[in-house]
């Protein structure tokens, strides 16, 4: 009963990327779009590993490092122009969680790696799913 549409939504490019916070930015263009919002969720497996690292900015000791591994999802709305959507949702990184460092020491994320990275215009029940992305801050 719908206005017929000239073309069904689709990706026409999907990146994904680590910003220098550790956080996954996942950037695209759908077009075939009406006028109405579309909605998207982004769900990620994220691995992230923090460290303690001294005043000198190194890392005293490799057995003081803790590994978290989570889910990371994000969900955002946007309005279409002209039947195109270009835009961006950010999600983690995992929280350190109780993992602490003992004083005169510092916690910083050392490196993290997202998989199993997935897009979805839960609109109209498009997804798309994005090549791994990772960094690493320190190595340790």
């Amino acid at each position: 009963a719908g206005q017929a549409m000239a073309q069904a939504p689709k990706f026409h490019a999907v990146d994904s990327a680590v910003n220098n916070d550790g956080a996954l930015v996942v950037s695209w263009d759908e077009r075939g779009l009406g006028n109405e919002n579309i909605d998207y969720t982004l769900t990620a497996d994220a691995t992230a590993v923090y460290a303690c690292i001294n005043r000198g900015g190194n890392h005293p000791e490799a057995a003081n490092k803790e590994t978290i591994n989570s889910e990371v999802t994000a969900e955002g709305s946007f309005e279409p122009r002209n039947g195109r959507i270009q835009a961006s949702l950010t999600a983690g990184p995992p929280s350190a969680g109780d993992f602490s460092c003992p004083g005169g020491q510092r916690l910083v994320l050392a490196s993290v790696a997202y998989t199993n990275i997935v897009l979805t215009d839960t609109t109209n029940g498009v997804t798309a799913t994005l090549p791994d992305a990772s960094r690493v801050f320190f190595t340790v």
